[in-house]
Formats: C-alpha cells, sequence, structure tokens
C-alpha cells in the first residue's frame, strides 16, 4: 500500500494540444509554469482566453471546450509577494503576548464580520474555512456550492490512493508520475486520465463518502473541474491529507502532502499569503458565459507560531487578479480570526 518512490517528473510534463471549444475554435496549449499572467493586463481588463480548469465545458456550466479539459494557464501572481518555495523563509514568528484567542463559540461570527472588507467586493462570493489543529479552534463562513477547478486534483488523487489501498497495492511508477504533474503543475492532461482510473463521478463520489465529504459533487460527464464542492468539504479534505486519523494510509498522505509542497513557483499564492511553510493546490477558471472567474486555494499553512488548515472558495470575481487578491486576503483574514489578532490591510485589486 505504499506507493512507489519515483523521480518526480518536470514541470509541464503531458501537455497537449487544446481542444475546440463549442464553437469549434482551437489552439496550442500553454506549457505549465511558463507564461505569466501580468497583473497589469487583469486590471486593465484585458480578457484572459485559454485559462480554464479541467472539464470547463457543458454539463450546465456554460464553461468553454468539449470533450476533455484545456489547461490552466499560469496565473499572475498578486502584488503581495509571495515564497517561491514551501520552505520559504519565516515571515510570522510567535504572536505577542497580546493574542488573545477568540471563542469557539464567537469563532464564526467574528470571521464572518471581519470578511466584510472581502466579501460581495467587485461581485466576488467567498466561503472560507480555517482549523488550527492543534487546539481543534476552527471558524466557517458561507455555506454554498463552489466549483472546485483545479482544487478537485486533490480529491482525484485522494480517490485514486484509497483505491489502491482497497485493492492492497502500491501506485505504479505511471500513477505516482501522472499524479505529480497533476498536482505540481496542475497538468489536465494528467487529471483526465487519473479521473478515468478512478472510475470518474461514481469512484470519486465513492471516496468522498470514506473521506467525509458530505456536500461534494462530481462535475457532470466527466468535467471534474466542474465538481461542486463547500469550503467545510474542502476542510475535512484538508484533515484526511494531514491528520493520522484518516482513511488514508500514511504513506498515501505522505506522496500527497509531498506534491502540495512542490507546487510550480509561479502558482504558489492562495493560502500561502498567510504562512512561512505551506502544502497548497489552487484553482482558477473563467466561465465563458459571465466572463468572471472562480478562484480557489486550499492548503496548510505555518504562521504565528501554529499551524493552521485554510480552504478558501470563490466565485464572481470581475478578474483573475481581483479574485487571487480576495481569496489572499480571506486567507489572512481566517488565520487572524483565530489567532485574535487583526488581519494586515491589503487592498482588493479591481
Amino acid at each position: 500500500m505504499n506507493p512507489r518512490p519515483v523521480a518526480c517528473p518536470s514541470r509541464g510534463t503531458g501537455y497537449g494540444s487544446v481542444p475546440p471549444t463549442a464553437g469549434g475554435n482551437g489552439g496550442a496549449r500553454p506549457r505549465g509554469g511558463r507564461i505569466r499572467l501580468a497583473l497589469a493586463c487583469s486590471a486593465a481588463g484585458v480578457i484572459l482566453t485559454g485559462c480554464f480548469a479541467g472539464g470547463g465545458g457543458g454539463g450546465g456550466g456554460g464553461d468553454r471546450a468539449a470533450g476533455t479539459s484545456p489547461q490552466e494557464r499560469t496565473p499572475a501572481r498578486s502584488a503581495q509577494g509571495k515564497p517561491s518555495a514551501s520552505a520559504s523563509p519565516g515571515r510570522h514568528g510567535p504572536a505577542g503576548p497580546g493574542r488573545r484567542r477568540p471563542n469557539p463559540r464567537d469563532a464564526n461570527t467574528v470571521l464572518a464580520r471581519s470578511l466584510e472588507p472581502v466579501r460581495g467586493r467587485g461581485g466576488t462570493q467567498v466561503s472560507v474555512a480555517v482549523l488550527e489543529p492543534s487546539t481543534g479552534r476552527r471558524a466557517v463562513y458561507g455555506p454554498q456550492t463552489h466549483i472546485t477547478a483545479s482544487v478537485a486534483k486533490v480529491d482525484i488523487l485522494a480517490a485514486l490512493l484509497l483505491l489502491a489501498q482497497r485493492e492492497g497495492r502500491s501506485l505504479t511508477e505511471w500513477e505516482t508520475s501522472t499524479a505529480a504533474a497533476m498536482i505540481q503543475s496542475s497538468d489536465n492532461d494528467s487529471a483526465d486520465a487519473l479521473w478515468r482510473r478512478i472510475g470518474g463521478a461514481e469512484g470519486l463520489a465513492e471516496a468522498n463518502k470514506t473521506l467525509g465529504l458530505t456536500s461534494t459533487r462530481p462535475g457532470p460527464e466527466g468535467h471534474w473541474g466542474l465538481t461542486r464542492t463547500t469550503a467545510a468539504d474542502q476542510l475535512a479534505l484538508l484533515k484526511a491529507v494531514f491528520e493520522d486519523r484518516s482513511p488514508l494510509s500514511g504513506a498515501s498522505r505522505r506522496l500527497i502532502q509531498t506534491f502540495m509542497g512542490r507546487i510550480d513557483a509561479d502558482q504558489a499564492w492562495g493560502v500561502s499569503a498567510e504562512g512561512s511553510h505551506w502544502q497548497l493546490k489552487n484553482g482558477w477558471l473563467q466561465r465563458s458565459q459571465s466572463r468572471r472567474w472562480a478562484i480557489n486555494s486550499m492548503g496548510r499553512v505555518k504562521a504565528h507560531g501554529s499551524t493552521f488548515y485554510v480552504a478558501v472558495l470563490s466565485h464572481g470575481s470581475p478578474t483573475m487578479s481581483h479574485g487571487i487578491a480576495a481569496v489572499e486576503r480571506a486567507t489572512r483574514t481566517a488565520v487572524h480570526t483565530l489567532c485574535g489578532t487583526p488581519p494586515p490591510v491589503a487592498p482588493i485589486i479591481g
């Protein structure tokens, strides 16, 4: 049941051509980590095309691309600088003597009030869940479901590992290298292949029962990127990935953690905004009808002398950079809510 250790593939493994859109237009797929979206372009309202998460096609979602999912384009980094590796130097030391922990019963209220500057700004709707595992303190805001985009790839990998555990085997070398490309470089072709390997929507739904994800619904007709989930469910997934009491074996958890700690440098945004060490997975998708963005981030971060699991889901942002900034500010707000300290002021890029 222990995944076989293999060398991780280089960034961009398995990239192919973009399948035609519903209108019949195709194009070359950008290679992971080589194309950056400038913030200035997003702020200026330039329409960014080709940045779709897996399965961004029909099935009621109104997203582009029929058939297999087009590759996500490398996201823009927000105005706030990010560490380029999971073991970047610490920026947040232990909190001082003035640090006050909120009453657990009030944490949700405090989080909701603190998110006022973020939620609804520019049309962005956010859901947030945060847990400090050492104390059990947690806060959740927003029960609504959101499209996962590539955040679903962590769920797909967890389903694959559960399948291997049931079959009493290790991951094959191909499965391991494909999973590395799917998580580290957010490669959609790899996600397509592993989605089929786990049995598609039925396989993911079965795995989610085991993992305790009660409000997550797999995407229709093979469109894993249109899977819908809640912030609370993503927090449950993070607990399954990082905690000992989990249906995932220790070897399975270590594999996912390793890949989430080796995210391509230009994708190191989101929940990493409030942490010195992190393991994460992000997702981004532009809806073709509304032209609005879904921007998501989930992972484990170490900050203020403690460890936090954070999941932030959003939709409705007018630009990608606006969505990233909103997710990062929501992350800071969530962590500071549990710390009992005011979050730093950070602008939302419109």
